[in-house]
């Protein structure tokens, strides 16, 4: 409970009655300090810097170690004293005043009131109180702390608590997580060799961070998990991980009452929470993940709870660090939320002891029901980029209301009508294989809708005509047939006609070019009929643009990509403009064009795209730069196998990707080639564009120079946007040079730096 005291030379000894006890020395570590060194250094700069300074944390992540061990450090800079006050497992009516008296090993003689004793001695020098476990005395440990801090210059304070004393001049430190390489593994494998001296993590590395990572790499949660080890294996804990709260117990008699199991230090927590502040903790932990104050309001508000009142109740939870807050990614505009995996774990009980969970997650359901609904409707916009990056935010909500919808035979048509209308996720957002599961997952169950069935059998036929699966492709064939006749039933024409279109899909990815072509032009018509204008209509031009060009008639394929494109930037669609710039054809400025294309891909991780753009690229720079041909060849390699799809099954497109490699071969070496080739597949997809869009910086005839060679810059992430809509500008210039047969002018000087439009 005491710091030690460590006097200033020469300083004038203190009266009997206000002599500070040397008995309690500074609490020595009796296991490793595990990280945290940049929360130390900040720690120590705000102390610097500023008086009060409060580490704020959830239960358990490690804010006594931190502030102990940053007080440690500053022992020569507060050499007038410093000294730990405990406050975490005190009464909630003991006066804090005491509390600091005591650990100060003072008394008050006569009477005399303990404040003015603590004003005496602390006012002898630069000191230190470091305060730990505010939160049962928060409002007089806050009064305390600002009249001291008003009384005696010379004083800092720092605080470890799970929530801010709120008074003027605090600054906050929340502390996260740790980082689960290297100081989370580190931390369970010290922990753990301690128990058994001869484990150690560097044998089963991976195994440690797979245990680590449902804990949301809590300290206190690791530390229990490794004290497991005394019992089960490695892999039985993982097993068990399923219950964090039923397995992370300890024995040992050493550590504070909370901390002796991961349920008692959450539930300490949930103690200090008002009534309103649990209901809404409980509720809460039907959400996986991130959220945002919007589905907080919708989900969570009941009688009980008013939508109106979520934001101050939610305020509360957050101050309180049971609800993490997480800053707006670039362009999002909205904060989001989210419980750690414990700290949900342990709502998640609480809502069921209340007998809400059915109802909640059926709320739940409901609301990412509707914004799936609304992404669609939004994907053809000038909104599109923000859908995308609004879904991607949503993966684990989304699997929740999908897993929810698949529960019950009664649901059916709502799962169908859910995974189908997430096919621009599916397809648009690089998450085609998982698309495709829950889709065939969807259409398992029958159903007696047949508006949703379609919808969810057309999207069925994308997600398998984009991979190029030829199992799944023969799977989708059957479906897409059953849609066109259910569709032809129901007199629903958007179903027939998309089942059009994705049968010409699978036959362009099967090069049956004639049946393609008919297929999809028949498609076109459908939608011209019904005057109906999306993003999967434009699709549908430029995949028949695609097939007409590999049927040699590149006059035709260009008229409809250009239209295509042109109808895109009109509307602000950016997704399918990006494949109609990647329909070109194989001349010199196709290189340019696909730079263009790989910007936008990158931005909504289109894999599909962002692969394909590459197998295309190669061709193109093999002469000029064969080892970067060979690179490219080997990141599209592993940009199939993250798809999970057969690469190249189209006969046609596997004959260029040949061609190229035997060029590639024949400049290199098989030797050179197979080394280029691992090299690319090692550094991946990712990397690959990346490197891309740094060539393209320059004038067209530059992207490949001697060697593989470049000139230009890279383009700055920030700008890429920005940087994108330079490139699809002299894009389309170059597109309609290309048209007329005329060679393309330079990009326009300074287009990197603003925004075309």
């Amino acid at each position: 409970m005491f710091l030690r005291h460590v006097p200033r030379p020469g300083s004038a000894k203190p009266s009997p009655s206000a002599q500070p006890s040397r008995a309690g020395a500074l609490p020595a570590e009796v296991s490793r300090f595990v990280g945290r060194s940049a929360e130390l250094a900040e720690t120590r700069r705000l102390l610097s810097r500023t008086r009060l300074v409060t580490v704020t944390g959830v239960a358990g992540i490690g804010k006594s170690r931190l502030a102990l061990r940053a007080a440690r450090r500053m022992r020569n800079r507060f050499c007038d004293g410093m000294w730990l006050v405990s406050l975490a497992e005190l009464p909630t009516d003991t006066d804090p005043d005491e509390a600091v008296l005591h650990a100060l090993g003072l008394t008050a003689p006569g009477g005399r009131p303990p404040r003015e004793v603590l004003v005496r001695r602390l006012a002898q020098g630069e000191t230190l109180l470091v305060l730990d476990g505010c939160e049962p005395l928060s409002k007089p440990c806050a009064a305390l702390v600002a009249e001291l801090l008003r009384r005696v210059p010379g004083l800092r304070v720092l605080v470890a608590s799970r929530r801010p004393l709120g008074i003027t001049g605090e600054r906050l430190l929340p502390l996260g997580p740790l980082p689960v390489r290297p100081d989370a593994v580190a931390l369970f494998a010290d922990r753990a060799s301690a128990l058994l001296p001869a484990f150690t993590a560097a044998a089963d590395r991976e195994a440690v961070s797979e245990v680590c990572r449902p804990l949301d790499v809590v300290p206190l949660a690791i530390e229990l998990a490794a004290a497991q080890l005394r019992t089960l294996s490695l892999e039985q804990v993982l097993l068990r991980l399923e219950d964090p709260l039923r397995l992370l117990t300890s024995g040992g008699h050493s550590v504070p009452d909370r901390h002796r199991s991961l349920s008692t230090a959450i539930g300490w927590s949930h103690e200090l929470c008002t009534a309103g502040e649990r209901l809404l903790w409980s509720r809460l932990s039907v959400f996986d993940g991130g959220f945002d104050l919007d589905a907080v309001e919708y989900v969570c508000s009941g009688p009980d709870l008013p939508a109106d009142e979520v934001l101050p109740v939610l305020s509360g939870l957050v101050a309180q660090s049971v609800v993490v807050r997480d800053d707006p990614s670039e362009g999002a505009g909205q904060a989001r939320y989210r419980l750690l995996r414990p700290v949900r774990a342990y709502g998640a009980r609480w809502l069921a002891e209340l007998g809400e969970t059915e109802r909640l997650r059926r709320r739940h359901r409901d609301w990412y029901l509707g914004l799936a609904t609304w992404c669609e409707l939004d994907w053809f916009s000038l909104r599109q980029v923000e859908v995308a990056r609004r879904v991607e935010a949503e993966p684990p909500n989304l699997r929740l209301a999908l897993e929810y919808s698949l529960e019950s035979p009664e649901d059916a048509h709502i799962g169908q009508y859910l995974t189908g209308t997430l096919w621009f996720y599916w397809v648009g957002c690089g998450r085609l294989a998982e698309g495709q599961r829950w889709l065939e997952r969807a259409l398992e169950l029958g159903g007696d809708q047949p508006e949703p069935r379609a919808k969810a059998l057309w999207a069925v036929g994308l997600t398998a005509a984009a991979r190029g699966d030829a199992v799944a492709a023969l799977t989708a064939l059957t479906a897409l047939h059953e849609c066109r006749e259910l569709a032809d039933r129901c007199g629903d024409e958007g179903a027939a006609a998309l089942a059009t279109q994705m049968l010409g899909a699978t036959a362009l990815a099967n090069d049956d070019l004639p049946g393609a072509v008919a297929l999809l032009r028949e498609c076109l018509e459908r939608y011209r009929a019904r005057g109906e204008l999306n993003a999967l209509v434009l699709l549908a031009q430029v995949q028949l643009a695609l097939a007409l060009e590999l049927l040699g008639d590149a006059e035709a394929a260009l008229a409809l990509a250009e239209d295509a494109r042109q109808v895109a930037s009109d509307s602000g669609e950016r997704w399918v403009r990006s494949y109609a710039l990647y329909a070109r054809g194989e001349d010199e400025q196709a290189r340019e064009l696909l730079v263009a294309c790989l910007v936008i891909k990158r931005e909504f991780g289109d894999l599909l795209g962002m692969t394909l753009a590459l197998e295309r690229l190669a061709p193109l720079v093999v002469l000029d730069g064969p080892q970067w041909a060979a690179e490219l060849q080997g990141a599209a390699l592993s940009g199939w196998r993250d798809l999970a799809g057969e690469p190249l099954r189209s006969p046609l497109l596997r004959q260029r990707h040949e061609r190229c490699a035997a060029r590639a071969r024949g400049l290199l070496g098989e030797a050179g080639y197979e080394a280029a080739r691992r090299d690319g597949r090692r550094a991946g997809l990712d990397s690959a564009v990346a490197q891309v869009l740094e060539r393209g910086r320059g004038r067209p005839a530059s992207l490949v120079g001697q060697a593989g060679g470049v000139a230009g810059r890279p383009w700055p992430e920030e700008d890429r946007a920005s940087e994108g809509r330079a490139a699809e500008e002299w894009a389309a210039g170059a597109a309609a040079a290309l048209r007329r047969k005329e060679p393309a002018g330079p990009p326009p000087a300074g287009a990197d730096e603003e925004p075309a439009g």
